[in-house]
């Protein structure tokens, strides 16, 4: 935080501006690139210091660069967190934050209803080196009472999913996982801050891939940790360590990104209520996934942890005479021209997939359809274009 700032007295539009911002000599007023790998000592003194904590400052850019330093304090005061540690892409802050906190023989309960990439995490790597990982329904809380045993460490989850915008109660999760001895783990990346702030729900730790809306227009990988500082102390040390660190390039065009956060979530949600109310319109839509639509089975517990249903949209297409669930889907995305076919989200152009064969393509078939995948949902990242330039790049669906 900036030492003139106190963030107790700003609205979080004014921190995503100001926030975390430390000038040199030279009274910069946009915060400085430092693209360098080391720093210089006074002293050996000095140095020694350093390295065994005694005195804060700059060491190595694996671990401390002024860049990155303003990025993590500025994600940190929108959040409400003591302590952000940031990574070099979203995964990475997910395998920081499980390899700092857990050890062979621990266990995870996570949700089913999570990005393909994550179930890749958990079960193919982190599973071989001994952590035991049981998935189980976001919505049931059952489910996650019932899964728990006396090594579980962390309960994981996104809110809203990926893809299908399933919404779990944070606070009653938070609960059980506190009442066990477990820390919960959200990953706040559809919502950010700027919608949803999980911390004050209950949530103990907060992930994000900054690649996504924290960034907002598609240009660098980036992720985040964030919660107390006894709890990030681990995962910063794993990330001093392993070197899964986030440049200080990236850094400065995520502190840039931030800046405008706000005001990008605010037309993300606008344009994404807009399309998916006339999706649910469209003779070729079986259904819409959208916290923001009241048809969502989770809308009032939706507005009641979020500011807004944020930017991503899911629906089911019904597919023709003589077309499969898979041929539908694809030729809509095909029959495209205006919205990018990339499974990227966050952007400020709008784009779409077919989770099934892009995002949870190494998913089981077993596991995508436990978690609600069919081959006839696509997922739109919902720009900041003209929603009605939307509507009818999607003008097939009327069809």
């Amino acid at each position: 935080m900036n030492k003139y700032l106190n963030e107790q007295q700003y609205h979080p539009e004014t921190l995503s501006v100001r926030a975390g911002a430390e000038m040199t000599e030279f009274g910069e007023n946009s915060e400085a690139l430092f693209l360098n790998s080391s720093f210089r000592f006074k002293n050996a003194a000095q140095a020694a210091a350093r390295f065994g904590g005694t005195e804060p400052g700059n060491i190595y850019s694996r671990f401390t660069n002024p860049t990155v330093t303003m990025f993590q304090n500025k994600l940190a005061a929108l959040e409400g967190a003591e302590q952000c540690v940031a990574t070099s892409s979203g995964m990475s802050a997910i395998l920081a934050c499980v390899m700092g906190l857990c050890s062979a023989g621990d266990h995870v309960v996570a949700s089913r209803s999570i990005f393909g990439t994550s179930v890749q995490l958990f079960s193919n790597i982190l599973a071989r080196w001994g952590l035991q990982v049981t998935f189980v329904s976001l919505t049931n809380l059952d489910e996650w009472q019932a899964a728990v045993t006396p090594k579980t460490k962390l309960f994981f989850v996104e809110t809203p999913s990926n893809p299908l915008t399933e919404v779990c109660d944070i606070r009653a999760l938070a609960d059980i996982a506190h009442q066990t001895g477990a820390h919960l783990v959200v990953d706040n990346c559809f919502c950010t801050p700027a919608i949803q702030r999980p911390l004050e729900l209950g949530a103990d730790i907060i992930i994000h891939s900054a690649t996504k809306y924290i960034d907002g227009q598609g240009r660098c990988l980036g992720g985040a940790v964030l919660g107390s500082k006894l709890l990030m102390e681990p995962v910063y040390g794993f990330l001093r360590t392993a070197g899964v660190t986030m440049s200080a390039f990236n850094a400065w065009v995520f502190l840039k990104g931030l800046e405008t956060l706000f005001i990008r979530m605010e037309a993300h949600a606008k344009n994404a209520l807009a399309l998916a109310a006339w999706l649910e319109e469209q003779p070729q839509v079986a259904r819409v996934h959208y916290p923001g639509l009241k048809s969502h089975p989770q809308h009032a517990l939706a507005m009641q942890q979020q500011s807004s249903g944020g930017g991503i949209v899911s629906f089911e297409v019904k597919p023709k005479a003589g077309q499969s669930l898979q041929e539908a889907a694809w030729a809509l995305i095909d029959a495209t021209k205006l919205i990018s076919i990339t499974a990227n989200l966050g952007d400020a152009k709008s784009t779409i997939t077919h989770p099934a064969t892009t995002t949870h393509s190494r998913v089981t078939a077993e596991a995508r359809a436990a978690a609600g995948i069919t081959d006839g949902l696509v997922r739109i990242a919902v720009g900041l274009e003209h929603v009605d330039d939307l509507k009818a790049d999607l003008i097939s669906l009327a069809l």
